[in-house]
């Protein structure tokens, strides 16, 4: 009796299955449309889109089919239109919630992003979603773990299995200029994708080729894009820069932690870059090979790369470490943390001297060196307190020696060299710095009163470092950021003279760089001797405007030798070194010196009473009033004949 009831009840619920299984058959196209015009009139609503099709149905139980989309922003140019989409879904995980595309057909997709003016096509994508509030916006937008979590199941969801896209066209315009990518035919057999690409922007035309794999079981990707000098489209339109490259790979898996953490493990390599742009370097940059094989931790609150990642480019490898992390109790009042450190440990000096890549050193190009070099860096930076700053920069040599000059000869200012002045890239002065010029002062004929007061001002430890000062550059970073510009450099007097001497013309990202490399060398091999470093300093230095050098500068201003030069006269001239063009707005318009100026002179003169260059009392008694303008310089505060 109880059988032949559970019996009743089994046959009762398999009826009622099969009768709603098969009224979910019969009217899954209508609920398809449904569903889908529901989902359409919230876009077209939110968005301020028009979005249509000409048929939506579904073929099988597994299979969405869409002919003829198109979406369009209201009276803007069409966005997105595609000619018929097929697309083969995992009903299973579908009925778990889980998207699993196993297949596309995809044919005549035009995507085209279009600015005239300041108006685009794709305004809407930046709105802020109406459905997030600013009370959880924040929170959502820290914990970057769900962020790169969501992005890589919606990657790994979406890549299907199998598939193929024909005649897609990706367009990228704004007001006369374009890119436009073409694909004729990209397919995916198993997880295996192929397809050559022609890339069209404005007069030039490429041919690219792209192939790779995927496995969203094991969240692993795979990706080559390569062609004969691949030339990146738009950078050089939005960026005035130009970069080619041969081939680029990148591979990557997100490995599973037990700590919370997502974890990305993967390599990219370029092989063949080069990179032009002004702000850079005046030559192409060329790279042979670079690599960085990257060990990448998210956290909710951080992103960091691990010290077991590698770079590498041409011959030269070293671990990096680097950390961004979001701190603070509020959501709205965290500060950047930011964490970077490198520690190369002995190995051979041209690993580092014969990988620099061409263009970007010129003055080091040919180098050849021997010996042993280690090297330790550490920037942390904490905005919430910026006084905390820590910054260490140190390369150590074991018999090192450098076995011939490149391009340029880096002894050159032991002996009489020729100097050239540039402003804006032009020369504007060129003369010898040695005894054939008229105008040079050896050092022992300048008055150590100016001698020791730019040096105060400039430079106090010149005679004891080996040209850095790892402290003057924290304080100058901190200062820095702090102000949020590039206010202060840091700069010794070595590195001043580096970079007139040798770097005159170039003022780019860099040459910082390639400035301490070669003040590296000088001040390590000892090059040129500490005090033919100072008098090549005195002797090129500029004073004002087309003034040049000490013996010029005593002249223009106190009609005087640089031997005669006052205490006062030498604060003044010390002064104005860091801005020479500037001088006039340290005087009223009379030629006397503004009373602002009295506290640097307090500075330099106490310096000097410490160093016993003068006494105490010599220190109290300075004053600026004693600072006459004569010659030129005098001149020119009744003759407006330059600035």
């Amino acid at each position: 009796m109880i059988k032949r009831k559970i019996t009743k009840v089994i046959v009762a619920c398999l009826m009622l299955l099969f009768l709603l299984s098969t009224g979910i058959f019969i009217f899954r196209g209508s609920l398809l449309r449904h569903i889908a015009d529901k989902r359409i009139t919230r876009l077209e609503q939110r968005y301020g889109l028009d979005i249509s099709y000409n048929k939506l149905h579904m073929k099988g139980l597994n299979t969405i089919s869409i002919d003829g989309l198109n979406v369009v922003p209201q009276k803007r140019d069409t966005l997105l239109s595609f000619q018929s989409l097929n697309i083969r879904i995992g009903l299973w995980k579908l009925l778990w919630g889980d998207i699993k595309i196993k297949e596309v057909r995809l044919d005549g997709l035009s995507l085209n992003f279009i600015k005239k003016d300041s108006t685009a096509n794709y305004d809407f994508l930046f709105l802020p979603s109406s459905e997030v509030t600013a009370s959880n916006e924040s929170n959502i937008s820290t914990d970057y773990t769900r962020r790169i979590n969501t992005t890589l199941n919606l990657l790994f969801g979406l890549l299907p299995g199998n598939g193929e896209l024909t005649h897609l066209t990706i367009t990228e315009r704004k007001d006369r200029n374009f890119v436009s990518f073409r694909i004729p035919r990209f397919v995916i057999d198993d997880y295996h994708f192929q397809s050559e690409i022609t890339v069209l922007e404005d007069s030039l035309n490429q041919q690219w080729n792209t192939e790779g794999e995927f496995n969203p079981s094991e969240r692993r990707l795979h990706a080559t894009l390569h062609a004969p000098q691949l030339a990146v489209p738009y950078i050089h339109r939005r960026f005035g820069a130009e970069v080619q490259f041969d081939s680029l790979t990148c591979n990557f898996s997100q490995e599973k932690t037990n700590n919370g953490l997502t974890c990305l493990v993967g390599q990219s390599e370029v092989r063949g870059l080069q990179v032009y742009h002004k702000r850079l370097s005046p030559e192409t940059i060329n790279l042979d090979r670079g690599q960085l094989d990257f060990h990448v931790n998210v956290s909710p609150q951080a992103v960091e790369l691990d010290s077991s990642s590698l770079v590498r480019f041409n011959a030269l490898t070293f671990h990096p470490y680097l950390k961004a992390e979001r701190i603070g109790k509020s959501t709205d009042k965290k500060e950047w943390h930011f964490i970077a450190s490198v520690r190369k440990p002995w190995f051979p000096s041209e690993e580092l001297f014969g990988s620099l890549p061409k263009g970007l050193f010129e003055n080091l190009e040919g180098l050849g060196t021997t010996g042993q070099l280690a090297y330790h860096f550490l920037l942390d930076v904490d905005f919430s307190q910026l006084d905390s700053l820590k910054f260490e920069s140190e390369l150590k040599e074991k018999d090192f020696r450098i076995l011939h000059y490149g391009k340029t000869n880096l002894g050159k200012m032991s002996d009489e060299f020729i100097y050239t002045a540039y402003e804006n890239g032009q020369p504007v002065y060129t003369f010898p710095v040695g005894p054939s010029w008229e105008n040079f002062t050896p050092l022992d004929s300048i008055s150590p009163l100016l001698q020791m007061s730019v040096m105060q001002s400039e430079d106090g430890a010149f005679f004891y470092h080996r040209g850095f000062l790892p402290d003057a550059m924290r304080e100058a970073l901190i200062h820095d950021l702090e102000v949020r510009k590039f206010a202060r450099g840091g700069s010794t007097i070595s590195m001043q003279l580096v970079k007139n001497v040798f770097l005159n013309r170039n003022k780019n990202i860099a040459r910082k760089l390639e400035e301490a490399l070669i003040v590296w060398l000088i001040e390590t091999e000892h090059l040129t001797p500490k005090a033919r470093m100072y008098e090549v300093y005195l002797n090129i230095a500029e004073w004002g405007p087309m003034v040049y050098g000490i013996h010029e500068a005593a002249s223009f201003y106190f009609n005087k030798r640089p031997s005669q030069l006052s205490l006062e006269e030498s604060i003044f001239l010390a002064s104005i070194v860091p801005k020479p063009k500037h001088f006039k707005n340290s005087f009223t318009a009379d030629g006397r010196l503004q009373e602002s100026q009295e506290g640097y002179f307090r500075l330099i003169a106490e310096r000097l009473a410490k160093k016993e260059v003068i006494t105490d009392a010599q220190a109290a008694q300075v004053n600026i009033n004693n600072v006459v303008l004569k010659g030129v310089a005098k001149s020119s505060f009744v003759s407006e004949s330059w600035q």
